[in-house]
């Protein structure tokens, strides 16, 4: 993949990477190659080949001009060459020796025919060149119309404009020939430019186009691939493989060129089995050859009238053949016995020091966390709840009620404050509970007042007896307003 800000600087080297030209990562453009001969010196007799192979259209094409202005230009330099009627703008892909290695591959010779380099890039060669590459794609869609609108049976697949804009090349595939001397009128009076139509195979217009493959990885005809081999069902059947054309077919229709890759190591092995053992005679009946394990060097066969597969060696295979040629049938074939077991984990003798950390653990803590939120929401529900409960057991508890100083100012706790100092001096009250009803009448009937908010002077030394208890007894809310307490019963006698 390309780096993220690759791209043109104004001298028509690369601006992102800043590799002057030197990018072999593949990603910049298609069909990229790497110039291994770049960094070896050359003798001093020798003179640099004059020949440069330039690359057009991101890599969709290459040609190869001399370099007549005898400059040296680095892989990845924009330039500028002679194009027809003008000058096109592409980039330098390949210098040095291997361009004769690239020449003698693609049959091209070096003749003075050749078209030369004329010089580097400027910016307005680069800013004429974006503005005619950016009309391609509404040229490419009107030029599909105007031929579906003739009624020709042919598809477009790229539309190539010069960087001059003098010239467009349309790239077409068909399956059979096509008359378009009417259409190439139509097309120079509508775009203005000298029409080329150049035909292509389904191979090429997959490359053009590009994709990803049924690998993941994208196309090789657009990657790296530039000869296209004929491909036949026979080499699906050498490596054992299902007739099956939607799973052998690439994105161009055709047969996948990947079959090729791995067909001569199949080849080689294959010579060690038996070419005329697709059938044996036995005493059972005749046994036909299904397929060839080339990894296990087994061959399966099995009877016509069963489904059943016998796989047999090499070895037994040529020995039963050797009979059958004397005339003789073996009674049985022997086939071996495969035993589908799993292989054996062996021990490295590796410790986790760090602990596994299981899921249980993880859930043990999240309960307890959720168990202490449950038991602090109900200790703060305990108080709330304790305060009803605690109306009715007033009489008993009326001492306590002096320890809040807002309670001390209600005129009704007088009462209950002294219903609880009787409780402790119940035997010695007996004669006096006339007395002390009458002065906790006098307190009820008596107006609100500074002086009238503390207790009487006789019932303070049982409530510094019951401020000694205070730690003791547990905190309290504010409570509602009490209900005045019940006469004693002494009194009702």
């Amino acid at each position: 993949m390309a780096c993220a800000g690759c791209g043109t600087g104004a001298s028509g080297k690369p601006n992102g990477c800043k590799s002057n030209g030197g990018c072999d990562t593949g990603g910049c453009n298609r069909l990229n190659v790497f110039d291994w001969l770049a960094n070896i010196p050359l003798g001093d007799s020798l003179a640099p080949f004059d020949i440069i192979e330039v690359s057009f259209n991101n890599g969709s094409r290459k040609d190869f001009f001399r370099n007549a202005t005898k400059q040296f230009f680095e892989k990845g330099e924009m330039v500028a060459v002679e194009g027809v009627s003008g000058f096109d703008v592409g980039m330098v892909n390949l210098t040095g020796e291997l361009v004769k290695l690239q020449m003698k591959k693609r049959r091209v010779e070096d003749t003075p025919e050749v078209k030369k380099l004329l010089r580097r890039a400027s910016t307005d060669d680069m800013n004429r060149m974006s503005e005619n590459k950016a009309r391609e794609k509404e040229a490419l869609i009107k030029a599909r119309a105007i031929a579906r609108n003739l009624g020709l049976e042919m598809k477009l697949t790229e539309v190539e404009i010069q960087a001059d804009g003098r010239k467009a090349t349309f790239f077409y595939t068909a399956d059979d020939r096509v008359d378009f001397r009417e259409l190439i009128k139509i097309y120079a009076s509508e775009f203005k430019v000298k029409v080329e139509m150049r035909q292509i195979g389904a191979r090429q217009e997959a490359g053009k186009v590009g994709g990803i493959g049924s690998c993941g990885r994208e196309l090789c005809c657009s990657t790296w691939l530039s000869d296209f081999k004929s491909v036949n069902t026979t080499a699906a059947r050498y490596q054992n493989l299902s007739i099956n054309q939607a799973k052998l077919s690439g994105q161009c229709g055709r047969l996948k060129c990947c079959l090729n890759y791995e067909l001569d190591t199949y080849l080689d092995a294959l010579k060690d089995f038996p070419e005329d053992a697709d059938t044996l005679e036995t005493a059972a009946g005749t046994a036909s050859l299904q397929k060839r394990d080339i990894f296990k060097n087994l061959m399966w066969y099995s009877f016509d009238n069963s489904n059943k597969l016998y796989p047999l060696t090499i070895t037994r295979v040529k020995e039963i053949r050797h009979l059958n040629k004397q005339g003789n049938k073996p009674e049985e074939l022997k086939a071996v016995e495969l035993v589908a077991t799993k292989p054996k984990e062996i021990d490295l003798g590796f410790v986790d020091v760090v602990g596994q950390i299981s899921l249980r653990s993880l859930e043990k803590t999240s309960q307890k966390r959720k168990q202490k939120g449950k038991e602090k929401e109900k200790e703060k529900e305990k108080p709330k709840q304790a305060a009803p409960q605690n109306q009715g057991n007033q009489p008993k508890q009326g001492g306590n009620q002096q320890k809040q100083p807002q309670q001390a100012k209600q005129p009704q706790q007088g009462g209950s404050q002294g219903q609880g100092q009787q409780k402790p001096k119940q035997p010695q009250q007996a004669p006096q509970q006339k007395q002390h009803h009458q002065k906790q009448s006098q307190q009820r009937h008596e107006p609100k007042g500074p002086g009238n908010n503390n207790p009487p002077q006789a019932n303070r030394p049982p409530q510094q007896n019951q401020q000694k208890e205070k730690p003791n007894t547990p905190q309290q809310q504010p409570k509602p307003k009490p209900k005045p307490p019940r006469p004693p019963q002494g009194n009702n006698k």
